[in-house]
């Protein structure tokens, strides 16, 4: 198995700033941040270091970042939120206290999961009624969506906006595949495949599954046909910012929980 510092610094080196971004549609520097917009009037902070010109990151720098960060989106009236994605791993001293001050709300925290591809690309024993499918037909694509949201528990006004996202990204891109299962011809588990072009890695997000279909290997089925994939397009590792749902399937499996990873989000209407 790889050694996961080694995974980390794989991480750390190929997945972080630019690589998160693809989809944007504004992208605008602030130090070593990465202010990015996409489609819905959402905002998305992100970065590989807080250090500056050589020198690491000490709460009055990280203060002045948020302050100018959040300064950036608030001039702009159609962003309605901004998510600042923190890693665990990273020396970001104060950060928590400057993002909380200004109205940012920590989400659950998730693990950053990286491993060999291969280690995923497995048989998967399903019962005759399970298909594992890509789909592209916008009506599938649709239906995919509707159905990740719905187990997430996403509000409407959000779900829209992630739909548009993906629906644009499909339309103007070609580095994002969408994955589901059906169970009878109903979407029962679903999942995107994200090849990171320049780097060695493939993201799988928005694994989801419904609450009746869990532990009939669906999902493991959803993430092999996946890694098979990654695959297909050379690329050597996977890695996935995971919940507890998907966490131990991944583990089992081989990769490794290398760091964690914090959403905080800001809402202009809070």
């Amino acid at each position: 198995m790889t050694n996961p510092a080694d995974l980390l610094r794989a991480y750390d080196d190929q997945l972080r700033d630019e690589a998160e971004t693809p989809s944007a549609i504004a992208v605008e520097r602030l130090g070593p941040l990465r202010l990015a917009t996409f489609l819905g009037g959402r905002g998305f902070i992100t970065y590989s270091t807080l250090a500056q010109d050589g020198r690491p990151a000490t709460e009055a720098s990280v203060v002045a970042l948020v302050d100018g960060a959040l300064a950036h989106y608030e001039a702009d009236p159609t962003i309605t939120r901004v998510e600042w994605k923190t890693r665990g791993h990273d020396h970001a001293p104060g950060l928590h206290e400057a993002l909380v001050a200004r109205g940012f709300v920590a989400d659950e925290p998730e693990s950053v999961m990286v491993g060999e591809a291969r280690l995923l690309a497995v048989d998967v024993e399903l019962t005759d009624d399970v298909v594992v499918r890509q789909v592209t037909d916008e009506d599938d694509v649709r239906a995919m969506c509707d159905m990740q949201a719905e187990v997430f528990g996403d509000s409407p006004q959000f779900a829209a906006s992630m739909l548009e996202q993906v629906l644009h990204r499909l339309r103007t891109r070609d580095d994002m595949e969408m994955w589901v299962a059906e169970v009878d011809g109903e979407i029962v588990s679903a999942g995107r495949l994200e090849p990171v072009g320049g780097t060695e890695f493939a993201g799988i997000w928005g694994g989801a599954t419904r609450p009746g279909f869990r532990g009939r290997g669906i999902y493991r089925a959803l993430t092999a046909a996946r890694a098979r994939s990654a695959l297909a397009h050379g690329k050597r590792y996977l890695n996935s910012d995971s919940t507890e749902f998907s966490r131990p399937i991944l583990e089992r499996s081989g990769l490794v929980k290398v760091s964690t990873t914090t959403p905080y989000e800001w809402r202009r209407d809070r």
